[in-house]
């Protein structure tokens, strides 16, 4: 066999190994999973090394797929699951649940290298996640066991390949499988230590909670089980932490995340009692009278942005569950129902007429074409729809553009001296336009994600633009200066919004949480979180 174009070889003594791994990778009807067998010290995982680069030469015609490599020592199926989800762009908070997001969900292209299948630490119930995915038929792996690969993987259709007839290679034991591992109740010991040990003790002890570590890692572990910095993973236990936690755990990892670039200005956590959680977070917005928040039932919840306490009784959604909701400038608020139909509640006060005429033409017309998307700003309702246009209603007509290849998945109207739309699709862009006018050419922003939500206000600072991507990062856009900041919560992203003050409030199925980018010169970091 030539070298690859870098001039590489396979490892010594696995070359009929590797050119049957070539051709697997090149037959369209072969199965979706490759089990590479052989005793220990036989060169497998070097092997699956050498694959992942082979053929990765800058500027050939034929783009091939990444090939990702996934070590699995000393891995749980919880922790495997993260990582696998984390290489594939989506956000699965259990095993069960990758499979499923995988089976609905288009991903990366990619080939995933499993090595040291055999070192896990639950590498029965890791097999079976495996052999779950390939049944799926959406992903292609390369697993590394041993010579006896795990029922679970040779009762699917596999392609099996073996190295023990060749020259050994040297293998070396997984890394650090000597040291002991950190204590699950010291925070700082925690956020330092190797995070795959970390989930993996906190999975095999379900019955110690630690103070409330245990369930705040679980929570947000996706994120946690990311390369990054001590204080930014901190950072995120603190933005997960229920308050029924150990009160000193709250300080001290404060102390720790003061290097990060943000502060957790408060959170409410499901089973949070004062104050209480408000429910799972569908959507968000920011009104009159404080925070909006609907859930998957038919409440719309208001709360004082300070310190998330209940403000006022809930409002009933006239049209059942909420898809996107709209304050209007009068104190009502606007609400889209999982069809795409218009519905408004009240305020306190009678609404003017004009804006009683725009909202029920806009109502008629989503009665006939349901929208996707909702926003409204003073004498403006903006709706987004499934074929990728933005429609702004006015009281002088109706402007549009089309702005996305597929769905809007979501709209946010901006009230500046030129009102201007944001809008976020399943294509993974986000577009800047003012009704009225010829959109600009280009994104603001683009990913090989789809926009969950968005939203945007005027701050001191300039507009502030708050975007959620399906693989559950988050960014904050200040639009005047440029810059970004980003930040992974660890679940599934549900609904965003910026607080007049520059906060940003990021809603999920179990957590909100309100964060407040830190003050100049307090962080001795000018990076954000990993974004990739």
């Amino acid at each position: 066999m030539s070298g690859s174009p870098r001039g590489q070889r396979p490892p010594a003594g696995t070359e009929a190994a590797a050119a049957a791994l070539l051709g697997w990778l090149t037959d369209p009807d072969a199965p979706r999973l490759c089990l590479v067998t052989g005793g220990p010290e036989r060169g497998k995982s070097a092997l699956l090394a050498w694959l992942a680069t082979y053929g990765s030469r800058s500027g050939g015609r034929r783009r091939r797929s990444a090939r990702a490599v996934v070590p699995l020592a000393g891995q749980s199926a919880l922790g495997a699951a993260w990582a696998l989800a984390n290489r594939l762009g989506v956000v699965a908070r259990t095993p069960g649940e990758l499979v499923r997001v995988l089976a609905t969900t288009e991903t990366r292209r990619a080939v995933l290298l499993l090595t040291d299948l055999q070192a896990a630490a639950e590498p029965e119930a890791c097999a079976e996640l495996l052999a779950d995915l390939a049944e799926s038929g959406r992903v292609r792996m390369v697993v590394e066991t041993g010579p006896h690969p795990p029922a679970a993987l040779t009762a699917r259709r596999a392609a099996t390949v073996s190295v023990d007839g060749g020259a050994a290679a040297p293998a070396g034991p997984w890394p650090g499988e000597a040291e002991p591992g950190p204590d699950p109740a010291d925070p700082v010991a925690v956020c330092t230590a190797d995070p795959v040990r970390v989930t993996t003790a906190y999975t095999a002890d379900p019955d110690e909670e630690h103070g409330g570590l245990r369930a705040a890692w679980l929570r947000a572990g996706q994120s946690l089980s990311r390369d990054q910095e001590p204080a930014d993973r901190a950072l995120v236990l603190l933005g997960s932490l229920g308050d029924g936690a150990d009160p000193r755990l709250r300080p001290a990892l404060a102390e720790l995340a003061a290097a990060a670039p943000w502060r957790v200005r408060w959170t409410r956590v499901r089973g949070d009692l004062t104050p209480p959680w408000p429910g799972p977070a569908t959507s968000l917005g920011v009104g009159r009278g404080g925070l909006l928040v609907a859930g998957p039932a038919e409440t719309v919840t208001l709360l004082d942005p300070v310190d998330a306490r209940p403000v006022g009784e809930p409002a009933t959604s006239p049209g059942g569950r909420v898809k996107a909701l709209a304050p209007a400038p009068d104190g009502a608020v606007l609400l889209l129902d999982e069809r795409g139909r218009l519905h408004t509640v009240r305020g306190s006060a009678p609404r003017p007429p004009y804006l009683e005429r725009l909202t029920e033409a806009v109502t008629a017309t989503l009665s006939r074409h349901p929208g996707t998307a909702l926003a409204a700003i003073a004498g403006s309702v903006v709706v987004g729809d499934r074929l990728g246009s933005v429609h702004a209603f006015g009281l002088t007509g109706v402007h549009q553009a089309s702005l996305h290849s597929g769905r809007v998945t979501a709209v946010t109207a901006v009230e500046t001296a030129t009102p201007f739309v944001c809008s976020g699709g399943a294509d993974g862009t986000v577009r800047v336009w003012v009704p009225g006018r010829d959109p600009k050419p280009g994104p603001l922003t683009s990913r090989e994600a789809a926009v969950v939500d968005l939203h945007a206000t005027p701050t001191a600072a300039g507009p502030a633009l708050a975007v959620a991507w399906a693989d559950g990062l988050v960014e904050l856009h200040h639009l005047d200066s440029g810059t970004r900041l980003a930040f992974r919560p660890g679940p599934p992203v549900r609904a965003v919004a910026v607080t007049p003050d520059g906060g940003l409030v990021i809603g999920m199925d179990e957590v909100l949480v309100l964060l407040d980018p830190a003050p100049p010169g307090e962080s001795v970091k000018s990076r954000s979180i990993r974004a990739e």
